[in-house]
């Protein structure tokens, strides 16, 4: 709608603790820059956010909504047993429910976790190298990425255990013939994780269209030395809130 409120949903803010509130804004500002990127697959994958306090309480996206039309308010807030905690003409998808449930419950530092479907995540996670080190944004990643194999569309929770024991305390994953996934403390985190984990991905389908035998590896003392350089993270908060004001710029709306 011209006015960024999605149809059914009404306005939570002054309605939920301030807590509660900015997490929805930082997530819708997160399904909106995936969606500015190009980086969305129609209504499926799924980001999250756990909203601050003693209870497991989580937001996902409404199940039908395109990413640029999510907002704050229509975020969907659930527990970790998937079961909805609001009043709101939507409901979610189970199989994001599924991965995502796993990490919230598993790792306390996984307040924000995202998933995407993009061509080049999913093409290098086809491959049997996986994440090759030819590139700067490659080298950042690779220190950070675990793998998990494929086993279906994520409706088996008995899946769960399997993936967090795969992420470890990784805060990048690279699920098998299926997709990228990023972890993150805040969403400028989760959010920087992914944008390096899918250039890097693009930068080695780029490469690879000239040949295996034709890609130059980066030696390994440079490999050591950009794990040593970013040791102490990739600086997201300081991109944010430039994301943000491109997010107000040219898809408004998501702080509705």
């Amino acid at each position: 709608m011209a006015d960024g409120s999605v149809a059914g949903v009404t306005s939570l803010k002054g309605k939920v603790s301030a807590e509660e509130w900015q997490a929805r804004v930082d997530l819708a500002a997160l399904y909106r820059l995936v969606a500015l990127h190009g980086w969305d697959d129609l209504i499926y994958t799924h980001i999250s956010a756990r909203i601050p306090g003693p209870d497991h309480h989580f937001l996902i996206n409404p199940y039908g909504l395109l990413f640029e039309e999510i907002t704050a308010s229509s975020l969907v807030k659930i527990d970790l047993d998937g079961a909805i905690l609001q009043d709101t003409p939507y409901f979610i998808n189970p199989a994001g429910f599924t991965i995502h449930s796993a990490v919230h419950a598993a790792r306390e530092d996984a307040k924000y976790v995202m998933h995407l479907h993009t061509d080049q995540g999913v093409a290098v996670a086809a491959q049997k190298e996986g994440l090759l080190p030819i590139s700067q944004h490659a080298l950042i990643v690779i220190p950070r990425l675990a793998y998990h194999d494929y086993e279906g569309i994520a409706l088996n929770h008995d899946e769960r255990e399997r993936l967090v024991a795969d992420i470890g305390d990784k805060p990048l994953m690279l699920l098998r013939n299926h997709g990228t996934l990023s972890t993150g403390e805040t969403a400028a985190d989760c959010w920087l994780g992914m944008f390096y984990l899918e250039r890097a991905c693009t930068m080695q389908i780029q490469a690879l269209s000239g040949g295996r035998e034709q890609i130059l590896l980066a030696p390994e003392a440079s490999q050591n030395e950009v794990k040593a350089q970013t040791g102490r993270g990739l600086g997201g908060g300081l991109a944010w809130p430039a994301c943000l004001r491109k997010l107000d710029r040219e898809l408004p709306g998501y702080d509705a």
